[in-house]
């Protein structure tokens, strides 16, 4: 069986461009740079300018208000702006699961969920998107 590559998916929040070494920027990344000059590095991305739309758009592929977090995780009324990913749309964790990987998220994750962060026996992953 074809051995299958590991991947590693960083999103930095308040973060230019050129603000890591591997980019051009004067500050030590060292461990960032590695990864970069060992992986795949983008160099042309587009983003909605708020954290959630951007998370929202980089989890899933599509644009922010087809997931239905078109602008923060408050509900406004419409379904581009339900504040939390719709049902309509699959996450790159979800489309690699099924294709055999073992997934893990980790941080922010404002792309939608009811819950009490103060109380972890609310966090059930998937509900609400």
């Amino acid at each position: 069986m074809k051995s299958r590559p590991n991947i590693i998916l960083i999103l930095a929040d308040d973060m230019g461009y050129s603000d890591l070494g591997c980019f051009g920027s004067e500050i030590d990344t060292p461990n960032i740079d590695s990864l970069a000059n060992n992986g795949l590095r983008f160099s042309q991305m587009y983003n909605s300018a708020r954290c959630c739309p951007s998370r929202a758009a980089l989890l899933t592929g599509l644009n922010p208000q087809q997931t239905g977090v078109g602008h923060m995780v408050t509900d406004m009324g419409l379904p581009a702006y339900q504040g939390y990913l719709n049902k309509n749309c699959a996450t790159i964790a979800e489309v690699l699961k099924k294709n055999g990987y073992t997934t893990l998220m980790s941080g922010k994750w404002h792309v939608g969920g009811s819950y009490n962060l103060l109380d972890k026996d609310t966090w059930h992953p998937g509900d609400n998107r």
